[in-house]
């Protein structure tokens, strides 16, 4: 099947679709004909294959401009970069970014990507002409970021995480850190330990805590909401950690005084759907007399409302 074929039974733009992180977002395939990607992640909701380097099927920057101009529209708010893959392997991701640069207009545009290949100078001065960057980081242990993303030979993870730390500081966009945690693998104390080393050293705007939420290419399972929830509490109170994933979250109400409360908010913020799987009917109430006291405020940040409490509105900010 010709590259031109493929493109005509695939769709390039997507969407839009409202996510719950990023806002309204109008999604561009720059592998719609199959997986390309640099990883075989086993949580990947897409069927195994061969990792590369490389992409071999490609289309034309024309092709998806002409496509994006058909969807863009003032609702958007976000162009996403995706693929079946890893959108950065696309080879001529910097003119394609230009290019929607030139017709965007107030909406942001944003990439999803595994942070690979951040350790290429001219990938990494591409994605530093985006308004926001997802940079997936599961595991900083070598063995275990190669049992969990599978990764292409060649790709090794102190590397990566030098390239995030430098693009995290240079970098003058929204940038996003996801950690997709693995049942028995990523989700250990010791491991968790070694993400928050490396988290105090990046500059990120958020860090999403999730887990595996789709039918996974491999024999693996995810994290209860309970379980994200402690492993959350791990991580320096500092770092803006959300926990973003909710298919596994079965409801675990406990008690909480007004004192638990607040304490729990100032180790770490919780978002309305946090709420309502942790606290029980009483506690809620409590809560609801803590924002009538304006002891609590919910404080927007990215597209998502956090409660918190007031005395924390004037801590100083990371970014």
């Amino acid at each position: 099947m010709s590259v031109t074929e493929s493109v005509e039974k695939n769709n390039i733009i997507f969407g839009p679709l409202n996510s719950r992180r990023f806002g309204m977002s109008l999604g561009i395939d720059l592998s719609p004909s199959h997986k390309q990607c640099n990883f075989d992640c086993l949580y990947c909701e897409l069927a195994p294959a061969a990792t590369v380097d490389k992409q071999a099927d490609t289309i034309t920057v024309e092709a998806i401009i002409t496509e994006l101009k058909k969807h863009l529209d003032e609702k958007i708010d976000v162009i996403t970069l995706t693929a079946n893959g890893e959108p950065t392997l696309y080879p001529y991701l910097d003119k394609l970014i230009e290019e929607i640069n030139k017709i965007k207009g107030n909406t942001q545009t944003l990439i999803l990507t595994n942070s690979a290949t951040l350790i290429d100078e001219k990938i990494y001065n591409s994605l530093l002409k985006l308004d926001q960057v997802k940079l997936s980081l599961d595991a900083v242990s070598a063995d275990i970021f190669k049992k969990i993303d599978r990764p292409h030979a060649t790709i090794k993870i102190d590397e990566i995480v030098e390239k995030v730390k430098t693009f995290s500081q240079e970098y003058k966009g929204k940038l996003f850190i996801e950690i997709l945690f693995v049942h028995g693998l990523n989700d250990t104390k010791e491991e968790v330990a070694k993400l928050n080393d490396v988290l105090l050293s990046i500059n990120a705007t958020r860090i999403d805590l999730g887990t595996i939420d789709r039918p996974p290419a491999y024999p693996v399972m995810g994290i209860s909401y309970k379980e994200l929830h402690e492993l959350s509490q791990l991580f320096e109170s500092s770092l803006p950690v959300h926990i973003a994933s909710r298919q596994h979250a079965e409801a675990n109400q406990h008690p909480y005084s007004k004192e638990e409360i607040l304490n729990t908010l100032d180790k770490r913020p919780l978002t309305q759907e946090d709420i309502e799987l942790l606290f029980d009917n009483k506690s809620k109430k409590r809560l609801e007399k803590l924002l009538d006291e304006k002891k609590v405020t919910l404080k927007k940040l990215e597209n998502i409302e956090f409660y918190i409490p007031s005395n924390n509105l004037h801590r100083k900010k990371r970014r």
